[in-house]
């Protein structure tokens, strides 16, 4: 189900598996973040979280602080900050992030490859079109000045 955040998503790092940079997101900045929910157990979103982080997955997270303070910081490594901006119908939405800002690191542009599977499931959510999508990820913070809209709903319409 699509959701949009206050922050942004930027893209940073390098992913080994896609190539280029990875998305995060970084609640402490003032913006708007297209996204799509999935209503999931906690045992899902910790096993999923874990493989995110190169974790052994099986071992249900503790989120009573996640759920209380809105944030909470596991480790130093991408993807090892679990964050709640807020809720859907009563369900607290969780997502994970990396512990550093936006301004932090250098950005580093998404790969074709990933960008499409990003902006084919904000597609899948049902709430924008591809060329609501596409400007919305060509102006991203990494992919901004290396990727343009009409590149990226080509990419998308794939």
């Amino acid at each position: 189900m699509p959701v949009e955040l206050d922050g942004v998503m930027y893209f940073a790092t390098e992913s080994l598996v896609w190539g280029g940079g990875r998305a995060f997101y970084d609640p402490g900045v003032r913006g708007r973040v297209l996204a799509r929910a999935h209503l999931v157990s906690v045992g899902q979103f910790s096993d999923i979280a874990a493989q995110e982080m190169y974790r052994e997955p099986g071992v249900d997270l503790d989120l009573t602080e996640v759920l209380s303070d809105g944030r909470v910081t596991l480790g130093n490594g991408r993807y090892e900050t679990l964050v709640c901006p807020g809720a859907m119908d009563g369900v607290p939405v969780l997502t994970f992030t990396a512990p550093w800002s936006v301004n932090e690191l250098e950005w580093n542009a998404p790969s074709a490859p990933y960008l499409r599977l990003v902006g084919s499931g904000l597609l899948e959510a049902g709430a924008w079109d591809v060329d609501t999508i596409a400007r919305y990820l060509a102006a991203c913070p990494g992919a901004a000045g290396r990727w343009n809209a009409r590149d990226v709903a080509d990419l998308i319409a794939m």
